[in-house]
């Protein structure tokens, strides 16, 4: 059975560490191996967790989701082949905590990339601490809460108890706009259940399921939403879609944008009995989910791209190109037979 990995991100200040350190004297974390990643020639921030151990380790200088992304990956393999020997205390979770500018998606890629941490770990979700109080001058400045925003699992509003109602509603509609299904939890002097940020990305065909069909309706209801140039787009299309001609659209489009395509979840329709679960996170591409049967009577392929500085019009334009250039292959190649 693999290991759940949960990502704890966010940015500069937005209380990470307050917040694990909490989480950790929760009785679901009790027995979670943790690594800290921390820019800077001295580590201060495991040091808050006050549970220090062999369970514990502080990765080195730089940024998780780039300079040391390899380093990420050793401690992981190590961490295995120690609990395996017995010479650490056994956990049954691992947590990360990433720097105030990671970008989660590389994270989340060497989980994938690496064979052995694909079979011994299991992404568990990107759990994105947000500053109730900064949230909404970062949000308009950083890049990088935009990307740690859209991409999480599971949204954490932090100092809560330091904002008015009035300050709390306006970063909710900005969270909201970046990122409009995952569920938001507030955080009271930095105090939240364990279980309600675990688990955050489902794993099981039908909670992967019951994800995708929240994430199509809310950003298929209402006014298309967005932040500055961040936009929610719901794709809706009729007919059945050559998933050859799928895949090299999505490469294609990621490839183009790589910065600017920040999350995909979609239905498909691909010809089969039942349709195609898809799920991307920036250049990540999970594996896609083929279900048996459809969840209802709506067969139509429904799509979600989360963008920045990308309009629904050109999403739909050229992933019409694809299908039709798609078409036109099979109709070519049955006239030749």
């Amino acid at each position: 059975m693999r290991t759940p990995l949960t990502i704890v991100t966010g940015f500069l200040g937005a209380g990470k560490t307050t917040l694990l350190q909490r989480l950790l004297a929760d009785p679901d974390l009790a027995d979670a191996a943790v690594l800290v990643n921390e820019i800077g020639a001295i580590a201060l921030d495991h040091h808050l967790l006050r549970r220090i151990d062999e369970r514990t380790v502080v990765l080195a200088s730089g940024c998780v989701c780039c300079t040391i992304r390899g380093d990420l990956a050793d401690e992981l393999r190590a961490l295995e082949a120690r609990r395996l020997r017995g010479e650490i205390p056994p956990f049954r979770r691992v947590v990360l905590e990433t720097s105030g500018l990671a970008d989660p998606a590389p994270v989340l890629s060497t989980l994938l990339a690496d064979p052995m941490l694909a079979a011994n770990y299991a992404a568990d979700g990107v759990v994105t601490c947000v500053d109730a109080v900064g949230a909404l001058p970062q949000a308009d400045r950083a890049p990088e809460w935009i990307r740690q925003v859209a991409l999480a699992d599971r949204l954490v509003i932090t100092k809560a108890d330091l904002a008015t109602a009035e300050d709390l509603a306006a970063v909710r509609e900005r969270l909201r706009a970046a990122n409009p299904a995952s569920p938001i939890v507030e955080a009271d002097h930095g105090a939240v259940a364990a279980a309600s940020i675990l688990g955050a990305a489902p794993t099981d065909p039908a909670a992967r399921l019951a994800d995708t069909l929240h994430w199509l309706a809310a950003v298929g209801a209402g006014p298309e939403r967005h932040a500055h140039d961040v936009q929610a787009h719901a794709i809706r299309l009729e007919r059945p879609l050559d998933w050859t001609m799928f895949g090299i659209w999505l490469s294609m489009l990621v490839a183009r944008y790589p910065a600017d395509v920040l999350r995909v979840k979609g239905l498909l329709d691909v010809g089969d009995v039942g349709p195609l679960l898809v799920n991307g996170v920036q250049h990540v591409i999970h594996p896609p989910l083929h279900l048996p049967e459809w969840p209802d009577d709506d067969h139509a392929s429904r799509l979600v791209v989360i963008a920045r500085g990308i309009s629904r019009s050109v999403l739909i334009r050229s992933l019409n190109a694809f299908d039709e250039a798609a078409r036109m292959g099979l109709t070519q190649a049955a006239t030749a037979r």
